[in-house]
């Protein structure tokens, strides 16, 4: 398999713009050439195939990667994260799936680097429930759609907002916002005492390039056929339940759905939480089908 020191790298002290500048050096794949690669890699352990398909997405490590730098963790980690995630990809990659690569690896970049800054941040800081977790991994998306771009703590409507959109208590969204802030590296600090470039001068375009855009689009197909394909595991008020809670803007309270169903909100609750199970342990297991 492709190690690490085989790949170009970037230390918590190097230029960016250098290391995404010797990355574009390798070649994009056509998708006749991906698959002979990864049949190569599959059929014939052949190490340089190995290399070529890891090394032709290094560009999408750091797509992603530059995703997740307002955690305040460096850079040059959370791309070296990317790069293992990726390489664990192309180890488990098989071409006769009929997807192209990109749109697999995509999961285990994203699973390496969050996992990484989990490791990094530790639960203690950012909470044990999967609900704090959630919150922890789409504060800065939310706030970025409302526009809530004020420094220190958030405006009333804008954790009424989150809380709503996220399903967390606004006590969540007021503790997880400052203890995130406080870790923010503002875009015009200096990147070392003795340079004059600052932060926002090393950030790549943010416009995203064709190859990301088709490979979110074809991700989140796959992800929408594993939804449906769960959700058939559930009966017609579980269905309705959940998706009414969890799948609609605004979600219905729980208050609604008790005087809809006449039971009290606590079995609408209890129903809620099965269904979500079974839907989640669905998916698990189609995905982890998938990745076999």
């Amino acid at each position: 398999m492709v190690y690490k020191s085989n790949l170009p790298t970037l230390s918590p002290d190097g230029s960016l713009s250098q290391y995404l500048q010797d990355i574009r050096k390798f070649p994009m794949l056509e998708n006749d050439q991906e698959y002979m690669l990864a049949k190569a890699w599959v059929e014939h352990e052949d190490r340089e195939a190995a290399h070529q398909l890891v090394t032709s997405h290094l560009r999408l490590v750091a797509k992603i990667a530059m995703g997740y730098r307002g955690y305040g963790l460096p850079v040059a980690d959370l791309i070296s994260e990317g790069n293992v995630g990726m390489m664990q990809a192309v180890k488990r990659f098989d071409p006769e799936k009929g997807f192209r690569l990109a749109t697999y690896a995509m999961w285990w970049i994203r699973a390496a680097i969050q996992e990484y800054i989990l490791r990094s941040w530790s639960l203690v800081k950012i909470g044990t429930t999967a609900a704090q977790k959630k919150l922890f991994f789409n504060l800065r998306r939310i706030k970025g759609q409302i526009e809530a771009i004020e420094e220190g703590d958030l405006l009333p409507e804008h954790v009424t907002s989150i809380a709503e959109k996220l399903s967390v208590s606004e006590d969540d969204v007021v503790s997880m916002n400052r203890r995130m802030t406080a870790h923010d590296h503002s875009l015009n600090a200096p990147l070392r005492a003795d340079a004059e470039g600052e932060w926002q001068d090393w950030l790549v375009d943010e416009t995203p390039d064709q190859e990301v855009v088709a490979a979110d689009n074809e991700e989140k197909s796959i992800r929408m056929t594993m939804l449906q394909e769960a959700m058939k595991e559930l009966n017609e008020r579980e269905q309705h339940i959940l998706t009414q809670r969890r799948l609609v803007e605004p979600p219905k309270t729980l208050e609604e759905l008790s005087q809809e169903y006449g039971v009290s909100r606590e079995r609408v609750r209890q129903i809620e939480v099965r269904a979500f199970e079974k839907v989640q342990k669905h998916m698990r297991l189609a995905a982890s089908s998938a990745a076999q």
